[in-house]
């Protein structure tokens, strides 16, 4: 249901711009039941809390299906749509069970008995009612379970190195798996099996772990009895789909003629795939007919798809944002598919593109200034992004925007380790990382100082996650370059995150790094924040959850303490979550500190 006449939004509460973007109620892309495209599933912060919703589009009814105190995001419809399932943590920490609910409503219960807490590793619903659920814990390393309708879980695959469920063929009999058995966290490669554990087909581009080449399962066509998997790769240096028949083994290489990085999913009838093109921090959205082998371009505006389905009817529903312009869920018959209550948030100012060359290669930021603040220099925010296999896009944001509402300019750099910029940039920071990193962030602040852009008596280094360890590792590798530095939820003392973290880290780190600290302690050592805490001399505001089995809390005590004990200036903020937060208060509570911490420290 598609509505083209959704009425004027009232008008927002008094408060400032800043703090309207993220209370403002949003809504998720749509996911709708297989076999019932009338039952979908959305995300929504409309309370306050991001949780998940149920919506009828036949009757338009919408109701709340979460409520938890930290919030819930991770759900998902069976395929005749008559069941909710989602994941239910402890206050953020990721460690926990499925439970699922009547779509109409009712109590929630144990989805799958007989299976204990544990990290979710991928998930897949079957139309008879199984269910195959994939899990890791530090205990068992990953295993995957069938459970069968009035069944007890039966395991069928196990092993040490992280692997996930990928996809359920259509008609329940072919199970895809992603794994890592090779060693390359980094690299998957692809089994497929019978859901009694049978090895049907193997697809391994790394062959054996010997080359730096990975493998995704996109998912099984949606054809009774179809053996087609559409799978990514990574042969040509980047990202693009291809059509692996398992029974017969033959690929079908699709070879489309589109620059930057390229996912694809099928159209719900199996003739066609609906192909996401990401390139230089904007996507695209096309269609690929198979039996004419013919791109058509599926219009959007400029800016970036940050989901996108294809309906049975054909069209094509998608979520869509810029960095000026906050998303918004529209379909290609025209119009917003999934309006979101109360007012809608302030606007904000576009990305400039700033390409700087740097020592591995051209490196691409974003770049935002301050309206109305003249030409600079500003002071002026690095904002890195977590990941790190991950990039800025041209996409709305509430923090940068808050920054540029203060008369910041924001500087957002797409390093060595980023996504979307081919194979080689990814996997570049090997055996020497956050170090290349960093080195590529010098490189853009030179630019950004050089140009007139930035004030280098201001200068604010500002991450999470990912970002939040390059923050604390430039302010003890970079002393000089940094003003002031804001980390939130960190890796501060990466010895003890390691042993800590969640298990599925453990082995991306032993691949980023070469092995665990006790094979390769100067590594370690070398890439560290805690190495060089003694060094770090621009006032540092850290912000920690609690529960978050990704930058453990142990570890950024101990880098905590050693700036304690020198009297370094700093502040440390804890909360009672895992990584980051659900709960829009405690984010706009977390932004308001960094913002004031900066303001407090930088000079006028």
């Amino acid at each position: 249901m598609t509505d083209n006449t959704a009425p004027p939004a009232p008008p927002a509460p008094s408060m400032p711009d800043w703090e309207k973007r993220f209370r403002a109620p949003r809504v998720g892309l749509p996911e709708w039941a297989q076999d019932a495209p009338d039952r979908s599933l959305f995300v929504s912060n409309a309370t306050g809390t991001y949780e998940l919703y149920a919506w009828d589009r036949a009757t338009g009814a919408q109701r709340q299906a979460t409520d938890r105190p930290h919030g819930t995001t991770d759900g998902t419809l069976s395929p005749d749509g008559e069941w909710i399932w989602w994941f239910r943590d402890t206050d953020g920490d990721e460690f926990g069970v499925w439970v699922r609910q009547p779509f109409a409503g009712g109590p929630d219960e144990p989805a799958v008995p007989g299976l204990e807490p544990a990290y979710p590793a991928g998930l897949a619903l079957g139309r008879d009612g199984t269910a195959v659920v994939g899990r890791s814990t530090d205990e068992d390393g990953s295993t995957i379970h069938v459970v069968r309708p009035g069944g007890e879980p039966v395991e069928i695959y196990r092993h040490r190195e992280s692997a996930g469920v990928g996809d359920l063929s259509r008609d329940g009999t072919l199970l895809a798996i992603e794994h890592t058995e090779h060693g390359d966290a980094m690299h998957s490669s692809l089994r497929v099996v019978t859901l009694d554990g049978r090895t049907v087909a193997e697809l391994d581009d790394s062959r054996g772990g010997t080359e730096e080449l990975g493998l995704e399962v996109l998912g099984f066509a949606p054809v009774p009895g179809d053996t087609r998997l559409l799978v990514g790769h990574q042969r040509r240096g980047r990202w693009e789909p291809m059509v692996w028949d398992v029974a017969t083994g033959a690929e079908t290489d699709l070879a489309l003629d589109l620059p930057g990085d390229v996912a694809a999913e099928w159209y719900p009838d199996g003739s066609a795939l609906l192909v996401e093109h990401g390139f230089e921090a904007r996507s695209e959205l096309w269609r690929y007919d198979l039996a004419a082998r013919e791109l058509t371009r599926v219009e959007t505006p400029p800016g970036t798809v940050s989901g996108a389905t294809a309906r049975p009817d054909g069209t094509v529903e998608y979520q869509w944002s810029s960095a000026a312009e906050p998303p918004a869920v529209r379909s290609t018959a025209g119009g917003v598919v999934l309006e979101p209550p109360g007012f809608r948030p302030p606007g904000s100012v576009p990305v400039e593109d700033a390409w700087v060359e740097g020592p591995g290669g051209r490196i691409h930021a974003l770049v935002q200034r301050p309206a109305g603040r003249g030409e600079g220099p500003f002071p002026t925010v690095f904002e890195l992004h977590g990941g790190p296999t991950w990039h800025d896009m041209d996409a709305f944001a509430a923090g940068p925007a808050a920054w540029l509402d203060h008369g910041f300019a924001v500087v957002r750099v797409n390093y060595r380790g980023s996504t979307g910029y081919g194979r080689a940039w990814t996997d570049a920071l090997k055996h020497r990382v956050g170090l290349i990193e960093l080195e590529d962030i010098a490189a853009v602040r030179a630019w950004a100082v050089g140009s007139g852009l930035a004030d280098p008596a201001r200068l604010v280094l500002s991450g999470g996650s990912w970002g939040g360890y390059l923050t604390l590792l430039g302010l003890g590798t970079q002393p000089e370059a940094w003003t002031v530095g804001l980390a939130a939820v960190p890796v501060a003392d990466y010895v003890s995150a390691y042993h800590d973290e969640m298990e599925a880290l453990k082995s991306l780190d032993r691949t980023l790094f070469g092995g665990a600290p006790e094979e390769v302690p100067e590594r370690f050592a070398a890439s560290s924040p805690l190495t060089y805490v003694d060094a770090v001399r621009a006032p540092v505001h850290i912000a920690a959850g609690v529960n978050d089995p990704r930058c453990p809390i142990r570890q950024i005590e101990n880098y905590v303490d050693r700036l304690a004990a020198r009297g370094a200036v700093h502040e440390v903020y804890r909360y009672d979550a895992g990584h980051g937060s659900l709960v829009v208060e405690e984010r706009i509570k977390q932004v308001g500190m960094e913002i004031d911490f900066a303001l407090k420290h930088l000079p006028r």
